[in-house]
């Protein structure tokens, strides 16, 4: 139920071409890619560090519920060969759009993050995975699939949400600019719903939303084999400056299979 709204939700999104989630990138940053002058994104605002991936040329590479036609054709251009998995066939479509414009390589499949059964073991060396498990309830099968796919020393390069922003109104902090808080964690958005708002959420494409607790989050990379090598925090620019003031509303680690 919930993958499936979700999926449709994301469809809508990228139809529209709204969201700057959907929205892929010009000509010029990929030809800056090919020129090895690339950044993507894993968090709103902070570029992932270079140290990080410092080259990607020839590495397998798999972009993790990182559908729109921004990291995938990037990372693509810069010399990887880049698999882009997504839940919403939309999505991908923009991705292929990027690269038939460009003349570019890229493997799109689509599915759900927590079953990567499309994939064998030990498949890859990166796993570039932005904020999305959100829209998940239980993350932890993510990390273990993640673990599962990658070869030995390859990293996960993940970025996800802080779960305090979730006792906030964000409706609420949309229409006055005030923050208030209102929930109480785990945060399961379908639960606070009636089915009025529910279908008022199909007819505006709007996903519903999880939260996950750092303890999921970090140690549930940890748990699945992981050794965390890199952690760094960002401001949630869709949310604005107000949230952010108060707490960094996102974090990213590098996460290295042993």
């Amino acid at each position: 139920m919930t993958e499936q709204h979700n999926r449709d939700a994301w469809n809508a999104i990228a139809a529209r071409g709204e969201s700057p989630y959907a929205r892929p990138v010009t000509p010029e940053t990929v030809a800056a890619a090919r020129r090895g002058e690339w950044t993507v994104m894993l968090t709103d605002t902070r570029p992932l560090p270079r140290a990080w991936l410092p080259d990607v040329r020839g590495l397998d590479l798999l972009c993790l519920a990182s559908g729109g036609g921004q990291q995938g054709p990037v990372l693509a251009a810069a010399g990887a060969n880049v698999t882009v998995f997504d839940l919403s066939e939309a999505q991908l479509a923009l991705d292929r759009e990027v690269a038939e414009r460009e003349g570019l390589t890229l493997r799109l499949v689509q599915g759900g993050m927590t079953d990567l059964s499309a994939f064998g073991d030990a498949s890859f060396d990166v796993i570039i995975h932005p904020v999305s498990n959100l829209f998940v309830p239980d993350v932890r099968p993510v990390w273990r699939e993640a673990y599962r796919v990658l070869r030995s020393g390859g990293s996960l390069l993940a970025g996800f949400l802080n779960p305090s922003m979730f006792i906030f109104d964000l409706d609420h902090l949309d229409e006055t600019g005030e923050l208030r808080v209102r929930y109480s964690l785990p945060y399961v958005e379908e639960a606070h719903l009636s089915p009025e708002q529910l279908e008022a959420y199909r007819r505006e494409a709007r996903p519903l939303h999880f939260s996950h607790t750092l303890t999921e989050q970090i140690a549930g990379q940890i748990d699945a084999g992981f050794l965390i090598a890199g952690l760094y925090e960002d401001d949630h620019g869709v949310n604005g400056d107000l949230l952010s003031s108060y707490i960094p509303t996102q974090l990213a680690t590098r996460a290295v299979k042993p």
